[in-house]
């Protein structure tokens, strides 16, 4: 397929990014599942951890890319093809990418950024792994990413957010306990602060509202993506069924099916795990959780007690 000039940067005559495919979503949603299922297509290359490790010779990850299927070699180096969200590499190119106060435009794309950014993913690509595929979550990001590729797509994945609230009071690395705007998604706009304080500040109510401050920012970054180049994938509808879930997912992505594929997905043993908010939060704390969430999980096809 001839590569879209709008994606060859000046002075690069290297590799040209062919159509890159950009998962996205918030935190503790079931991308990280759904990623690294995605990268046993023959079709993609993935960020390994060399990225993190050598963000300036993306080729490295290139060079194990080719020997990943390897009968030998590859199960030795499997630690080394872990698939991943790959943030020191996306700092050195662009300071600030991991830990944005807000989410990223197109304004916020640099001449720095149109030079660095584009060639440094075309390197991870190979003669068979052709698209590349990144995991991002927290803020979209999607309109900087679609100003530097404009021929990207974008799969959303989102979970209920009881679940995903419930999940990020569990994890070490939710910056919440800070409060607002040390959580590192800005400063609360006057109804989100007087929706906190209504609930007493508590920490559930919190995640809660960052899931849907997160859910918002999707829905405001894809009023400007079409329908061609955005997909939504529910957590528990992929977890039903992964096999239709990812033939919707090749057929979107313009990738070629096959049953190597079909059956790595099989093998797979998958749960949803979408109860466990309930025995990780007291009857009176679960009841808080639904009603700041009440109405944002209708909207996304949940279902609440109220």
């Amino acid at each position: 397929m001839p590569q879209p000039m709008a994606e060859r940067n000046a002075g690069w005559t290297g590799p040209v990014i062919d159509r890159p495919i950009f998962i996205v979503g918030a935190g503790r949603s079931g991308s990280t599942v759904f990623h690294r299922m995605f990268c046993e297509h023959p079709g993609v290359a993935w960020q390994s951890p060399l990225c993190d490790k050598f963000p300036t010779h993306p080729g490295f990850n290139r060079t194990l890319l080719r020997v990943a299927h390897w009968p030998v070699l590859g199960k030795f180096l499997t630690g080394y093809l872990r698939p991943g969200e790959r943030y020191r590499f996306w700092d050195h190119y662009c300071r600030g990418f991991p830990r944005p106060c807000r989410d990223l435009l197109a304004s916020d794309v640099t001449p720095v950024h149109r030079r660095n950014i584009p060639p440094a993913l075309a390197q991870l690509a190979t003669s068979s792994r052709r698209r590349v595929l990144i995991k991002i979550t927290g803020w979209p990001r999607i309109g900087f990413l679609r100003e530097l590729f404009p021929h990207a797509k974008f799969i959303h994945v989102y979970r209920d957010g009881r679940s995903v609230a419930s999940s990020l009071l569990a994890v070490s690395f939710w910056r919440g306990w800070e409060g607002p705007p040390q959580w590192g998604f800005g400063e609360l706009d006057p109804l989100q602060q007087a929706e906190w304080e209504h609930y007493g500040r508590s920490f559930v109510a919190l995640a809660g509202i960052q899931w849907k401050l997160l859910m918002l920012a999707m829905d405001k970054a894809a009023m400007d993506v079409p329908a061609t180049d955005l997909m939504h994938v529910r957590y528990e509808d992929f977890i039903d069924d992964p096999v239709a879930t990812f033939r919707n997912v090749a057929e979107f992505c313009e990738l070629g099916w096959s049953a190597p594929f079909e059956t790595s997905i099989r093998r797979k043993r998958l749960k949803t795990a979408n109860e466990k908010w309930r025995d990780h939060l007291t009857v009176e704390q679960q009841a808080l959780l639904e009603d700041v969430l009440a109405e944002s999980l209708q909207r996304y096809g949940y279902s609440t007690r109220r």
